[in-house]
């Protein structure tokens, strides 16, 4: 369900660029270092924005080292870390664990009892040091997917779970920023699930999987009224953000939360016109779930 929330990478400038790949950089370190190569599989980019914005809030000094890894062999990469690079691999782990929980015990999903178990060490230390945060995690999931098995229909109460689950990750501490941290992250949250759904509708259907839009998929204004949806939330996360004082890289946060986390959806679109222009007119799509897609491609709402 992640990997949403990620820079438009092209309208960064060149230091912007680098800036935020030392962060993503110093995440799969702090990762690898903490919790091994298990640890390592859960890297995204949706937790570099998380420790971006903190560090900008709170003004901590990240400290700055070169290292080379399997990716980079040759060449030392830079990276950046501080105390919130800790707290989102952390809440990575956390995620992930009570994720696998979840799949295994309603589904019994083989790959999540071996994940669970390859993370269990882990989590049980991560219990004991965010016991709040671990039993709020678990609830808002469990619950979501309880919703998911009896098919609920609105998306929007379904989303809300997730929403809850992010308000919990982006809140570090409670302090005077916490309730407006809290807002933003439940509706960035509720963006990354309306978002996940729109994208992966077709897929759903032909698997017989859940997702909420099943229904609505197909009709005319199908995609205007998932951007609709899902311009609303990111209106409200970005009302919250702008509320902080947030100066260090702020325009690398602006450019994620205005731009970055659009860039599936403009994909999804794109895919869905050319579909519909195939020579059978995009009836191959449409029996494994597809439509004709009459959207401009561009979402005018947001310029």
């Amino acid at each position: 369900m992640f990997g949403y929330v990620t820079a438009n990478e092209p309208e960064l400038k060149v230091k912007e660029y680098h800036e935020y790949k030392a962060y993503y950089c110093g995440l799969c370190h702090i990762l690898k270092k903490k919790y091994g190569f298990a640890g390592q599989m859960t890297l995204t980019y949706d937790m570099t924005f998380l420790i971006m914005l903190l560090t900008s809030l709170y003004e901590c000094e990240p400290k700055q080292e070169e290292h080379r890894c399997k990716a980079h062999p040759v060449r030392p990469q830079k990276m950046l870390t501080n105390k919130f690079t800790e707290y989102a691999a952390d809440m990575n782990i956390l995620l992930t664990y009570h994720h696998l929980m979840d799949d295994w015990k309603d589904e019994g999903s083989k790959a999540g009892c071996v994940g669970a178990g390859a993370l269990r060490h882990t989590y049980k230390k991560l219990k004991k040091k965010y016991p709040g945060k671990s039993r709020a995690m678990a609830y808002w999931l469990h619950r979501l997917h309880e919703l998911e098995k009896a098919g609920e229909k609105s998306i929007d109460r379904v989303a809300g779970c997730f929403g809850k689950i992010m308000e919990t990750i982006l809140v570090y501490e409670p302090d005077a920023w916490e309730d407006i941290l809290k807002r933003m992250g439940f509706f960035l949250g509720k963006f990354i699930y309306i978002m996940d759904a729109f994208d992966d509708v077709e897929k759903d259907i032909e698997s017989g999987s859940y997702n909420a839009l099943k229904d609505r998929f197909g009709h005319e204004n199908f995609t205007e009224e998932c951007n609709f949806m899902l311009n609303l939330m990111m209106a409200e996360c970005t009302i919250e953000f702008e509320k902080l004082p947030c100066i260090q890289d702020a325009e690398i946060l602006r450019n994620i939360l205005y731009a970055g986390v659009w860039k599936k959806f403009d994909k999804r679109v794109q895919e869905r016109i050319a579909l519909s222009q195939l020579p059978d007119g995009g009836k191959k799509g449409q029996k494994q779930g597809g439509s004709r897609c009459k959207a401009c491609g561009k979402c005018k709402m947001r310029k």
